[in-house]
């Protein structure tokens, strides 16, 4: 009989968590600096007057430096949220999202055996890939304390994201010569590496394309190839971060053709994250989704079911986008991005620049050494406030992703082309002025 009047656990004693003394001796996690570094431009102002003329190259949202959503999607979606009411979706979302992602925007070949039941609807980017780690966690190996492996220059909330819930982060080897991609060498040697610490496992590796902060491209075969060397290397989990691939000045990226390129018993292992934030400008609309297997997808639902459920509006928008044809709703954004590529990668290559750029995304890397040495800098975060406060251009530190890339900086080009050239001049004059020091 059960005693009332004692303490009882939720769970049975032997599915207790065990006491780990791990939260109290992780590494302090910093808070993000991206969203204070165009802070800096208030300084230019201040110094120059409230009318001077800025250009903020830092942020990676379309929304807020190009048109962003249209009017008529958001009308749209408007009308669908009413229609659909204020009440609790599904942890994984609404039906007709699921569906509308199969159907209209992936267009899934029903060959491959996947359907609305491997899409999990999210509230953004971030979350989605947090509940992607917190899966290949659980179902990877079960433990904490593994490795998620991503790349030399990653993107900087992916060093976090992973460590906030117990999982280590590897930082692939890799070097400038190659934008610090993966090859299959260095996947093999990383798995290696983990063994050699502790028998901890690779849980997961974090493929994107175009990257973040790099801006560098790898084809399907490419990321295709990279995939297959992971898996055979025994990593548990591959997922394709493809949150800008719309932006391209070609073809965006397959789920058929990296699906089929896999065998069943491995599509079980590809997560691959897409959503609206880069593609649409729509980075507060939070809207993402993953597709996964279906063990994936039922352990992050019955996770979320207690904790984020993905709000109904965001699933609108995408469903809008979908109804007219993602590539027309996303024009906005895509178009006047591609222009402005033409334009930084015409500036970069006439004015001798060291830069890593692809066919996509809206991201250049540019190597800043010389300049920073003429300086006397050391970190490329003093050249990031230099230029913020004298000249007048935000761009974010490469130091910000890793030490890796602390001689290079990140310039955002989503922006619209005549900007996009102001800028990339404003900060070519701010690095002049500092060479003639």
């Amino acid at each position: 009989m059960t005693a009332y009047d004692s303490p009882r656990f939720a769970v049975p004693e032997q599915h207790l968590v065990p006491v780990d003394p791990y939260p109290g001796q992780q590494y302090e996690i910093p808070p993000s600096r991206m969203f204070l570094i165009k802070l800096s431009l208030k300084k230019y102002r201040d110094k120059m007057g409230p009318d001077a003329v800025i250009f903020d190259a830092s942020q990676g949202d379309g929304g807020a430096s190009l048109p962003g959503v249209p009017a008529e999607i958001l009308d749209r979606a408007h009308e669908l949220t009413k229609a659909h009411g204020s009440g609790y979706d599904f942890p994984y979302g609404a039906d007709e999202f699921r569906k509308a992602v199969v159907e209209q925007y992936w267009k899934l070949d029903p060959a491959l055996g996947w359907g609305p039941a491997n899409v999990l609807a999210a509230v953004g980017g971030r979350d989605a890939l947090l509940k992607a780690y917190s899966a290949m966690i659980a179902l990877g190996s079960g433990r904490v304390g593994d490795v998620v492996l991503v790349s030399r220059v990653p993107w900087i909330s992916y060093n976090w994201g992973p460590y906030a819930i117990g999982a280590n982060v590897l930082l692939a080897p890799g070097d400038e010569a190659t934008a610090w991609q993966y090859s299959e060498d260095t996947i093999r040697a990383s798995v290696e590496f983990c063994q050699r610490h502790g028998g901890r496992r690779v849980i997961g590796i974090v493929i994107t394309s175009p990257d973040n902060p790099t801006g560098h491209t790898l084809t399907l075969e490419r990321q295709v190839a990279l995939g297959k060397a992971a898996l055979e290397a025994g990593i548990s989990f591959v997922l394709y971060d493809w949150i800008y691939h719309y932006i391209t000045e070609g073809e965006p990226m397959s789920a058929n053709a990296l699906l089929s390129a896999f065998e069943p018993e491995e599509r079980e292992r590809i997560i691959i994250l897409d959503g609206l934030t880069k593609s649409m400008g729509a980075s507060n609309v939070r809207n993402a989704h993953l597709l996964a297997g279906k063990k994936v997808i039922q352990y992050i639902s019955s996770i979320a079911s207690h904790g984020v459920i993905p709000h109904f509006h965001g699933q609108a928008v995408a469903m809008a986008a979908f109804e007219m044809g993602f590539r027309r709703a996303a024009d906005s954004i895509i178009t006047p991005t591609n222009a402005s590529r033409a334009v930084m990668r015409r500036f970069l290559t006439e004015h001798g620049y060291r830069f890593i750029m692809g066919d996509g995304g809206y991201y250049a890397f540019i190597d800043v050494s010389r300049w920073m040495e003429a300086a006397g800098m050391t970190d490329s975060f003093a050249l990031g406030e230099y230029l913020a406060a004298e000249h007048g251009v935000a761009v974010v530190p490469g130091a910000a992703f890793s030490d890796e890339g602390n001689n290079w900086i990140r310039f955002s080009y989503a922006l619209p082309p005549e900007v996009t050239e102001g800028a990339v001049q404003r900060f070519h004059e701010g690095l002049q002025a500092l060479a003639s020091v």
